[in-house]
């Protein structure tokens, strides 16, 4: 049977071949919580490159930059929570093989979204004055409030909007129409990421009938509307190895195999690739699967 006219379910494949080389791609999620994994490995394992990255990072930003897809990158914090700086992006600010970043205030960097989800070029905030954000982003400028509202003609950060070409994020359940909604403790702006991009494609745990969205769960949890997206993707685990709560937990003993490959010699960060990197998703998670297994025994 075809698919009808608002039925926008894809796989992994398909969104990558809606990508391409310069593109503004901004990945939702918080640092080791809820990224859409499985769609950046998509993206470590295609010919796509000089990409600009904007996320709250976390193993999206380490995987990219290692791999040398990164031509610019937007970022307020690149951590793994439990390994407070993730491992690949410090390799590679190291040695200096990112061309270009743009490090904001966590502050700023939602303002930024705020801006280009508001199709504004700007939006103006407190945040960055008297800090080296600015000193180190001499392209950020202030602007002078027009109002006195007691503070006098206040200086303010022109915090500029972050526009995407496209936004990807992970959701726990969503519809084949591109609704969909998060089942753990916060949002994590993904909405905000899908208002600030021309396009967003939506990975899940699992595709439910709309109906099924709501079941046993609050209303406001339904976080992306149809109108949001242009493409969904049923990705079992494809937020590993970082939390999907309440699907599952990070993966705590994968994080720090992958954190001591990243961190050891370029022969460890080979072997690692090759086990875990080399194929498709499904061989991911088959090596992740034996993985584990060898762990509990």
């Amino acid at each position: 049977m075809g698919k009808g006219p608002r039925d926008k379910r894809m796989s992994i494949e398909d969104v990558v071949a809606e990508l391409s080389d310069g593109m503004t791609i901004g990945i939702g999620g918080w640092g080791p919580r809820r990224k859409p994994m499985a769609l950046v490995r998509a993206i470590l394992r295609s010919d796509l490159k000089d990409l600009t990255l904007v996320s709250w990072g976390g193993a999206d930003v380490g995987l990219l930059t290692r791999a040398g897809k990164v031509r610019k990158l937007v970022y307020a914090f690149v951590s793994l929570d439990s390994i407070p700086l993730e491992p690949n992006f410090q390799r590679a600010r190291q040695l200096g093989t990112i061309p270009e970043v743009v490090e904001l205030d966590e502050g700023m960097f939602q303002t930024g979204l705020k801006a280009a989800a508001e199709r504004l070029p700007f939006l103006p905030m407190r945040a960055g004055l008297g800090s080296d954000v600015l000193v180190n982003n001499p392209t950020i400028r202030t602007v002078t409030s027009p109002y006195d509202e007691g503070f006098g003609f206040e200086e303010l950060v022109a915090v500029p909007a972050l526009n995407l070409d496209v936004a990807l994020v992970h959701m726990n359940r969503a519809d084949q129409h591109g609704n969909a909604t998060y089942l753990g403790p916060d949002p994590y702006f993904d909405d905000l990421f899908a208002m600030a991009a021309e396009r967003t494609f939506v990975s899940c745990e699992q595709i439910v009938d709309t109906a099924g969205l709501t079941i046993d769960t609050p209303v406001q949890r339904l976080l992306l509307n149809r109108m949001m997206v242009s493409g969904v993707v049923e990705t079992p685990n494809g937020a590993h190895f970082t939390t999907c709560t309440p699907d599952y937990e990070r993966d705590e003993r994968f994080q720090r195999a992958y954190a001591a490959a990243a961190g050891g010699t370029d022969e460890e960060w080979a072997a690692f690739e090759q086990r875990f990197l080399a194929g498709d998703e499904q061989a991911y998670q088959d090596a992740v699967r034996a993985f584990t297994e060898e762990q509990q025994s």
